[in-house]
């Protein structure tokens, strides 16, 4: 449960917002910026074991299962992942397992919202057959001289 206070409470009076913190997450409300999330490092520390041990969980289980099995698995929360050739089905179940793991041992999810975020780009690109065939077929014509880097 997260409890919600004002920016001004947690300054007026923080040991009572900070006893609201041992019940449970507190979001802090601003007016001049992004809300605030207090949390207890414990349950902090907690969630990231259960989470780590969940990924590799989820990692072990998608490595013995068949890829198309695995692959129909994760079709309920990625439906794209059905026009996508089956060796690629094959890529992504096992690119989604490492990058939920990384993610999970890292806690930064950001890692496995790219990874899908990738995939589902290359699913777009299957499902337009005269795109696929562009981005796949040979490049025979010459685009000119490559321009020299610029300095930053």
């Amino acid at each position: 449960m997260t409890t919600e206070v004002q920016w001004s409470q947690l300054q007026r009076d923080p040991k009572s917002v900070a006893a609201l913190a041992d019940e449970g997450d507190v979001r802090v409300r601003r007016r001049d910026g992004a809300d605030l999330l207090l949390t207890r490092e414990d349950r902090v520390q907690s969630a990231s074991e259960g989470s780590v041990s969940a990924a590799r969980a989820l990692r072990n289980v998608l490595a013995h299962l068949p890829h198309d099995v695995a692959a129909k698995a994760l079709l309920d929360e990625f439906p794209w992942v059905d026009v996508l050739p089956d060796n690629e089905k094959a890529e992504f179940v096992a690119d989604f397992a490492r990058a939920f793991q990384a993610s999970a041992e890292l806690g930064e999810w950001s890692v496995l919202a790219q990874t899908v975020r990738e995939w589902r780009s290359t699913a777009a690109i299957h499902a337009d057959p005269v795109l696929a065939a562009q981005l796949t077929g040979p490049v025979d014509d010459d685009f000119g001289p490559v321009p020299a880097p610029t300095e930053s």
